[in-house]
């Protein structure tokens, strides 16, 4: 891995603009802090944002009425998630488990509670069972790709980012990722590549610093 430098360029430009998608599939955004990413930890979580950071889209959650969401664990675990109540949303989460145990979206939820609270071992676990669930599970393959490649393993992370984009070619914050993550392992023009790619997808987001000329050309 490139350390701490090449980590950095996991958070980039215009992060703020990042969303999440809730219970009704419906795009929402996140309050972040004006400002640089502080630390290693709120940079890859920046990126975890910026794919899918929370995910309880089970069948029957959108347009569910008040009581129908008070008896549905899941839409109660995200609720009290997108509170900030983390016990009671793991509480639900589990809830949820005990009524089917291959809930992957539930196995997913707690990897994100897990990774948030700096707790990559067990966010990691929580991942791998979600895609021992579905194994093209593309919000757990990015969140397990950047837990990856926190952790030294570049090589590793690539292979997530690839099988990911295998089914999901147009996720540009993917081809971002696993842009720098071959660019940590000294492959800087397939690098500079999936950087230009993820670019001409998303025109909000800007090269590295390390990076400088993986601009998509038109690129203002």
């Amino acid at each position: 891995m490139g350390g701490s430098e090449e980590l950095s360029h996991l958070c980039p430009s215009g992060s703020r603009s990042v969303a999440f998608v809730g219970v009704n599939g419906t795009l929402r955004r996140p309050a972040f802090p004006d400002g640089p990413c502080s630390g290693a930890l709120a940079r890859l979580m920046r990126a975890v944002l910026l794919g899918l950071a929370l995910l309880a889209a089970a069948p029957g959650c959108g347009g569910a009425g008040t009581s129908e969401t008070a008896s549905d664990p899941l839409s109660r675990g995200l609720q009290a998630h997108l509170a900030g109540r983390l016990d009671e949303a793991t509480a639900a989460y589990f809830e949820a488990l005990r009524q089917d145990p291959r809930n992957k979206f539930a196995y997913f939820d707690l990897g994100q509670i897990a990774h948030i609270s700096k707790r990559p071992v067990e966010a990691e676990s929580y991942y791998r069972l979600a895609l021992e669930i579905d194994p093209n599970f593309a919000p757990a393959l990015f969140n397990l790709a950047i837990l990856r490649f926190e952790a030294g393993s570049a090589p590793e992370a690539i292979v997530l980012y690839q099988t990911l984009l295998a089914t999901n070619p147009d996720y540009a914050a993917a081809h971002y990722n696993l842009g720098v993550a071959l660019r940590s392992i000294g492959k800087v023009r397939e690098g500079d590549d999936e950087i230009a790619r993820a670019i001409r997808l998303d025109r909000t987001l800007a090269p590295p610093a390390s990076a400088p000329n993986a601009s998509a050309p038109g690129t203002p």
